[in-house]
């Protein structure tokens, strides 16, 4: 998978997601087996460039592999202007949002509201392509609603504007996350551009990856809600998609040893105050299936200190090591 200069060490991404793709969980991600991380939405309204949110997602301060950062708006020259600041700040592939189906994000005429306005998708790509000097990528859904399924359109305006590489996800906007992606019109788009074509939606599993990508014949995957709380998917995916089998589910000392890392790595970047209650989201996604009757996480969410989540952390993986291990002799 080559985006303009860049040849990525396999064809996995994961996809940008607000408040979830922070640099923590990238570089776990990356780690893990993805070959291109994306950071999480940033508004190309400069007013809010400062704001200590805006920071976080702008920190790439040690971050491995190469960086790609994803910006949203509806004004071509602040999507320029965006770009620019963020290659200024270390991004070396810059990717439009034009597939967030979000309403505050929509009722700015931005994320998947721009599909509805081709004339002004082309302005806005034309505008971001000339001013930087890396990749401009582009992340779209197809259509606005099922009347409207316009996704080759866009792709081949992309093209021409001189996108490098164009992710869908397999829904139109108005079906939100609902109901279940569908691929022919991926496949279609694959069939219509020259482009790198990365496919994304409901990809939960190293079998429907495979699946997704001969149906499609998409150039790679993009995993998104997969991924949280579950990182090693595309250790998982890669080894399958490689060697045609299915990899051991990680244990659970390393599932313990990886939510740490992620929690520890959440309390650093955010601060104590604002980590902990990060981190919650997180320990929820990864514990969703060992703690089915959510009592931990009850008592979790309830811990106000990071030294006391940390804490409670690895008495629960003690915990569990026990139980498996009674279960094993038995």
């Amino acid at each position: 998978m080559q985006i303009g200069p860049y040849k990525l060490a396999n064809n996995l991404i994961l996809a940008p997601m607000a408040g979830i793709t922070d640099r923590p969980f990238r570089e776990l991600c990356r780690r893990m087996g993805a070959g291109l991380v994306v950071s999480e939405m940033l508004s190309s309204n400069p007013r809010v460039w400062k704001t200590a949110k805006s920071m976080a997602r702008m920190n790439h301060d040690g971050e491995s592999g190469v960086r790609s950062v994803q910006i949203a708006g509806s004004e071509p020259e602040l999507m320029a202007q965006a770009a620019q600041f963020n290659v200024e700040h270390g991004a070396q592939i810059i990717d439009i949002n034009m597939g967030c189906p979000a309403k505050k994000v929509n009722k700015k005429l931005a994320g998947s509201a721009l599909l509805k306005e081709p004339k002004l998708v082309k302005e806005i790509l034309s505008e971001v392509v000339s001013a930087v000097d890396v990749p401009v990528t582009l992340k779209i859904r197809t259509g606005w609603d099922e009347a409207h399924r316009n996704g080759i359109e866009i792709a081949q305006i992309a093209e021409a504007a001189g996108i490098q590489a164009l992710a869908i996800h397999g829904r139109t906007r108005t079906c939100m996350f609902n109901g279940q992606a569908e691929y022919d019109t991926i496949r279609q788009i694959k069939q219509a551009i020259s482009i790198p074509v990365i496919a994304n939606g409901d990809i939960g599993d190293e079998i429907q990856a495979k699946h997704v990508l001969d149906y499609t014949g998409a150039d790679a995957l993009m995993i998104g809600r997969a991924a949280q709380g579950n990182p090693w998917i595309f250790k998982q995916i890669h080894h399958y998609l490689t060697k045609g089998s299915i990899l051991d589910k990680p244990s659970a000392q390393e599932q313990a040893n990886v939510l740490i890392e992620h929690v520890k790595g959440v309390h650093n970047l955010y601060g104590e105050y604002s980590g902990v209650r990060i981190a919650r989201k997180h320990v929820g996604w990864y514990l969703s299936q060992l703690d089915q009757g959510k009592s931990f996480r009850r008592t979790f969410n309830g811990l106000e200190d990071a030294s006391s989540q940390l804490s409670s952390l690895n008495e629960f993986f003690s915990s569990l090591q026990d139980r498996q291990n009674l279960s094993s002799v038995a």
